[in-house]
């Protein structure tokens, strides 16, 4: 299968900004948190005490579940996988996140990869048989640390990334500002915000 490259402009990341800048987001608490979009749509974020896992659910403006998101974080707070699910709960895609372990470079712990697969279907590289992402997002940052636009690859023929399904990753602590009880990490706590150098 051919891979077909997409830079995707900006405006996927776009209105992602610094921490406690977030437009629309309303943290009720550790474990609750909400982001209203521009279209209406809302996407509520929730996590249980100690448990190392984040759900967000996308909400239309009529209160509709459009989809569900559940992700699972490393000890330090980064999302690790994530499963994407329907409105009507059937899982379509699992996702899987990587890091940069290069404790000397000034983007260490910055996530670098993104592959989702399709949970319906399995897709096989012939050669190797191993499991194909259906889609792939690669993260690259500039001398200060910020991010680029991503370079996105899809292996569905005749679609692109953006067609199978946008950025999975979260771009922002849904729960920033909230005090969490004692022992209780951050989401991604170590990462820089997108544009900012911090």
């Amino acid at each position: 299968m051919k891979l077909m490259p997409l830079i995707l402009a900006a405006c996927l990341l776009g209105g992602v900004a610094a921490y406690g800048e977030v437009p629309g987001l309303e943290v009720k608490g550790p474990y609750s948190s909400l982001k209203r979009n521009k279209d209406g749509s809302y996407e509520e974020f929730s996590r249980s005490p100690g448990v190392p896992t984040v759900t967000k659910q996308l909400k239309d403006v009529n209160g509709v579940v459009r989809t569900t998101t559940v992700y699972r974080l490393s000890p330090q707070g980064n999302p690790l996988t994530c499963d994407i699910f329907d409105g009507k709960g059937t899982r379509l895609f699992k996702t899987r996140y990587a890091y940069n372990k290069n404790r000397n470079s000034p983007t260490f712990g910055l996530l670098v990869e993104e592959e989702m697969f399709d949970a319906r279907v399995k897709r096989k590289d012939p050669r190797t048989g191993n499991e194909m992402p259906v889609r792939k997002f690669i993260y690259t940052y500039d001398a200060q640390g910020n991010r680029n636009a991503p370079m996105a690859f899809t292996l569905i023929p005749g679609k692109y990334a953006k067609d199978v399904f946008g950025p999975s990753a979260l771009e922002f602590d849904p729960f920033e500002g909230a005090t969490l009880p004692k022992g209780e990490r951050a989401v991604n706590p170590a990462a820089k915000r997108v544009g900012s150098g911090k």
